[in-house]
């Protein structure tokens, strides 16, 4: 799944923090931009995944 999305991010004192723009109640932070890149991914993912079972199948279109 190669889903784009738009980060809307800025620094603290300590953290680079960011939110996608198409789901907003998905915030998270990350020392450098990449960490927050990779952090944002990963809860888009956790969200995506959740109600998934645990035995599933996938499909490449």
């Amino acid at each position: 799944m190669n889903a784009r999305m738009n980060m809307i991010y800025w620094k603290s004192d300590r953290f680079w923090l960011g939110k996608l723009l198409e789901h907003p109640e998905l915030m998270t932070q990350g020392e450098t931009i990449e960490e927050l890149e990779e952090n944002i991914k990963d809860a888009y993912l956790l969200m995506a995944m959740d109600d998934v079972p645990e035995k599933y199948e996938t499909q490449r279109n």
